[in-house]
């Protein structure tokens, strides 16, 4: 399948601080593709090179096979973007805003723009600065759609919104790409939004990459394993069969890409007493959070 963005040993620093360093993956044509990591792994980062705001320390990113640093015009009218706060011109309403974004793209679909309008509960000449951080995000949305994007970049588009909006816009996107083939890239810290519509990711930990993949088989082979064990040694570090260990008293949580089987062998291989020996379900969320751990 086509590549429609390509990371290549993609490496940034802040000064002497290093954010990420050979970072390589790529996006397929009609995929969601989630970025995802802690605050300050790189996402807006990765955000600002992909749309040539940033130059990276080395490496390149590819954007319809063009460098993210010099894209053409024809390949920026191929890109969707919507930022983090939604920012517009305020002092618009929905109809003058509209009139003014569609002479620049040739693709402009004002049916898809005004189809969300409809369901704002405001008044036609109502500014856009006296509408709830709701109703700017589906202004945002609206306009996002409208320009019939082959890529649609979303940086943590459900910051200040209530679980209806945040609903109605996943909602919206599913459809588009179901729709239209169209590919999304998306960052977001409400990790229960993209369960369910994300179909593969890249998890950033610090400096790096900590999985990347499908994530379907990300919830497959990643598994939480809790157990109760006396003087568990909390020395021991992330290797082969251990991703992340958490203690609370007695009670462990042992998170890792091996079965149980091979977890227990480890155990004894260690000489560690352990019980009540069980798998847990996880969301992905809890996924995430087992992997990058909490802190």
């Amino acid at each position: 399948m086509e590549n429609i963005i390509e990371c290549i040993n993609l490496t940034h620093y802040y000064g002497r601080k290093l954010i990420f360093k050979d970072v390589n993956y790529q996006v397929k044509k009609g995929s969601t593709f989630g970025l995802l990591g802690k605050n300050g792994a790189g996402k807006t980062t990765t955000i600002n090179i992909l749309n040539g705001y940033l130059t990276p320390s080395s490496g390149q990113c590819l954007i319809f096979g063009e460098d993210s640093q010099h894209l053409t015009p024809s390949t920026k009218s191929r890109i969707g973007y919507l930022m983090e706060g939604h920012i517009q011109y305020g002092f618009m309403n929905i109809h003058q805003i509209e009139k003014f974004y569609a002479p620049f793209y040739p693709h402009w679909k004002r049916e898809a723009y005004f189809e969300l309008m409809a369901k704002l509960n405001v008044s036609p000449k109502q500014k856009i600065s006296k509408m709830s951080c709701g109703q700017r995000s589906q202004v945002a949305l609206g306009l996002v759609l409208a320009q019939d994007p082959d890529l649609m970049i979303l940086d943590d588009y459900s910051m200040g919104l209530d679980p209806g909006y945040r609903r109605l816009f996943i909602d919206y996107l599913k459809a588009y790409t179901r729709s239209e083939h169209k590919t999304i890239f998306v960052t977001s810290h409400i990790l229960q939004d993209l369960e369910g519509f994300i179909t593969e990711a890249v998890i950033l930990g610090s400096s790096g990459i900590l999985y990347y993949g499908s994530i379907k088989e990300f919830m497959e082979k990643f598994h939480c394993f809790k157990f109760t064990a006396r003087g568990f040694p909390t020395e021991l570090k992330k290797n082969d069969i251990i991703q992340n260990i958490e203690i609370i008293r007695e009670e462990v949580n042992l998170y890792s890409f091996r079965s149980g089987a091979e977890v227990q062998s480890f155990l004894r291989s260690m000489g560690i007493q352990y019980s009540h020996f069980r798998e847990v379900t996880m969301s992905l969320e809890e996924a995430f959070i087992g992997l990058t751990g909490k802190y």
